[in-house]
């Protein structure tokens, strides 16, 4: 018997579809889609139990991409090692999820590919407010957080100045989604973490994106098309 039992990709996608078209919006200070119940929880405990250990990080500088060996993305190798991340991936790339998001989020899907990234911050970790880069089409963050304190982990958003004004929720199984622009700063204050923050980053990125190897199906772009 494999542990756990996970979703039919169909299943996976028709939930988290539903789930993207149900979104409530958020406009100030930009634009954010704000999802709950984003995946079943039999995906959840799957990726809460992927064997992959969080990384250790003396300093992370305010930044991700200054420690990208210790990253763990959605790849083809992983997809061969471990079914859930197998089933993921094809949820994400399923035509029904990529024609979801160029509806709702207004974004020129077709042609682009996909990206996901397994994050597990520990304490100690925090991010300086910035802006995504142009060629992520768009910016989902999935909350898996756990524990006592695991809604205080949210991400924080500032307005143009970089001033602080809100944070995100970090409810279990729930989402935000925005489009990168000239005033979506946003990070993550350092704060006490009490175990693991788990998050799940996914892009669709530009043709043009240069890290080959961060791609969940590099020789794959997304449909549309049935």
């Amino acid at each position: 018997m494999s542990f756990p039992p996970l979703p039919r990709v169909t299943d996976l996608a028709h939930h988290f579809e539903r789930a993207l078209r149900e979104s409530n919006i958020s406009e100030a200070p930009y634009r954010r889609w704000n999802l709950t119940n984003v995946f079943p929880e039999s995906m959840c405990v799957g990726i809460l139990t992927l064997p992959i250990a969080p990384p250790l990080i003396g300093d992370c500088y305010g930044v991700r991409d200054r420690h990208n060996e210790k990253r763990t993305f959605f790849t083809p190798e992983l997809r061969k090692d471990f079914p859930t991340c197998a089933v993921f991936a094809e949820a994400m790339q399923h035509p029904g999820v990529a024609r979801a998001f160029g509806e709702v989020c207004n974004v020129p899907v077709e042609g682009s590919y996909l990206r996901i990234e397994y994050i597990q911050d520990l304490d100690g970790a925090w991010l300086e407010p910035h802006r995504d880069i142009k060629e992520k089409l768009f910016s989902m963050v999935v909350y898996l957080c756990t524990g006592p304190h695991a809604k205080e982990w949210g991400t924080d958003i500032y307005d143009e100045h970089k001033k602080w004004i809100g944070r995100s929720s970090a409810e279990f199984n729930s989402a935000v989604i925005f489009i990168a622009g000239p005033n979506t700063w946003h990070g993550f204050d350092k704060r006490p973490i009490i175990g693991v923050r788990r998050l799940m980053e996914i892009n669709y990125v530009h043709p043009s994106w240069r890290d080959r190897e961060q791609l969940s199906f590099p020789e794959r772009p997304i449909t549309v098309a049935s």
